[in-house]
C-alpha cells in the first residue's frame, strides 16, 4: 500500500514538472507580400498549409502591402524580415542606390501577365487613343506592355498610361470602368476573361528572358539569424517542388480557393497556366544570363546607374548563380 502510495505521488510530481516545463514557442519571421493573396503567393501557403513551417518551428507573420516599392521601403527599413514573390525590380533599383537588402533566389522566372481589355476592344488597333493601367512611369509592367505593344503594331504614343502598384487596384480599375486596358496577375485576368473582358496578350510570349518575381531578404536579418533564413529556403524550395508536382493539383486548387475565397473554376485555371508555363522555379538557382537580361532593361530605363554585375543584387554564401 505504502509503495503503491509513492508511485502514485511520484508519477504525479514527474507530471507536474513535464506541465510546468517551458514549452517551445515558434520563432516568428515577419513576411511582406504585394497586395492580396494571389496565385504568386501559393508557395507561401503551401508551406503554411502542409505544416512545413510548423515542423521547423516557424510561425510567419503575413504583411499585406500595397505595391513592391512600398515592400521594399518596408523590407530596407528593417519592418520586414524577408519578401517572398514579390517582383524583381524594385529590389534591384534599391540594391542600385545602397539599400542593404538582397536577392536570395527566383520564384517566378517569367512574368505571368495578361492584357485584358473592355468587352469592346478586340484587337491591339482598338487601342489607340485609350487609356491603360500599369504599375508605374518606370514599373517593370511599362517595359512588358511595350514589349507586347510593338509587335502589334501599336507604339507607346498610341495610348496613356495611369498608374497603380498593384493588380487588385487595376483590376478594380478596369472593372469599374476608369481604364480601358490593364495588365494583371492571376487569379484577376481569369475574373476580368470570366466577366466578358478581353484578353489581348500572355508576357510570357513577348517577355521570357525576363526573371518575375522572387525572395528578397534584409542583409542583417539574413546574417544575424541565418539558421533560420536557411529553414525558410529549404520550405520555400519544398513548397515549390510539392506545386510542380502534377499529382498534387486538386490539392493546391482547394488550397487557394480557400486562402483567396476565389471560384473553384479560376483559381483551376491559375493552376494550369503557371503549370503549362512553368513559371515557378524549382532549381533554387539564379540564372546569370536571365538576371543580366533584366538588369540591361533596367539600365536602359535609368532605374539601374551602377554597374549590372550580377553578385551585387544577390546574397554572397546564400544565393546560387548558374548560367
Amino acid at each position: 500500500m505504502v509503495t503503491s502510495l509513492r508511485k502514485a505521488i511520484g508519477a504525479a510530481l514527474a507530471g507536474a514538472i513535464v506541465a510546468l516545463a517551458p514549452v517551445a514557442k515558434a520563432e516568428t519571421v515577419t513576411v511582406g507580400l504585394v497586395g492580396a493573396v494571389s496565385s504568386t503567393h501559393w508557395p507561401v501557403y503551401i508551406g503554411l498549409t502542409k505544416g512545413y513551417y510548423a515542423a521547423e518551428d516557424l510561425k510567419l507573420d503575413l504583411v499585406f502591402i500595397q505595391s513592391s516599392a512600398a515592400l521594399v521601403q518596408q523590407l530596407t527599413a528593417g519592418s520586414l524580415d524577408i519578401a517572398l514573390s514579390t517582383g524583381l525590380a524594385d529590389p534591384i533599383r534599391a540594391i542600385d542606390k545602397g539599400g542593404a537588402i538582397a536577392i536570395s533566389r527566383y520564384e517566378i522566372q517569367a512574368p505571368p501577365y495578361s492584357l485584358m481589355a473592355k468587352p469592346t476592344i478586340k484587337t491591339w488597333a482598338d487601342l489607340k487613343g485609350k487609356i491603360i493601367s500599369i504599375g508605374g512611369p518606370k514599373d517593370i509592367t511599362r517595359i512588358y506592355l511595350e514589349r507586347m505593344a510593338i509587335p502589334n503594331g501599336i507604339k507607346p504614343s498610341d495610348y496613356d498610361t495611369v498608374f497603380a502598384g498593384a493588380t487588385t487596384a487595376r483590376f478594380s480599375a478596369l472593372t469599374g470602368g476608369a481604364v480601358d486596358a490593364a495588365i494583371l496577375l492571376p487569379p484577376f485576368n481569369f475574373f476580368a476573361e470570366a466577366a466578358g473582358f478581353t484578353n489581348l496578350g500572355n508576357t510570357v510570349d513577348y517577355a521570357k528572358d525576363l526573371p518575375f518575381a522572387g525572395a528578397v531578404v534584409g542583409r542583417s536579418w539574413a546574417a544575424s539569424h541565418k539558421a533560420t533564413f536557411d529553414k525558410i529556403l529549404k520550405i520555400h524550395n519544398m513548397s515549390l517542388a510539392w506545386f510542380a508536382d502534377p499529382k498534387n493539383r486538386d490539392e493546391a486548387i482547394k488550397m487557394m480557393v480557400v486562402e483567396s475565397k476565389a471560384k473553384e473554376d479560376v483559381v483551376a485555371k491559375s493552376y494550369d497556366f503557371y503549370q503549362k508555363n512553368e513559371f515557378f522555379d524549382v532549381s533554387g538557382k539564379i540564372s546569370r544570363s536571365k538576371m543580366t537580361a533584366l538588369l540591361k532593361v533596367l539600365k536602359e530605363l535609368g532605374d539601374v546607374e551602377g554597374a549590372i554585375d550580377v553578385e551585387r543584387f544577390v546574397l554572397p554564401g546564400v544565393t546560387q548563380l548558374t548560367d
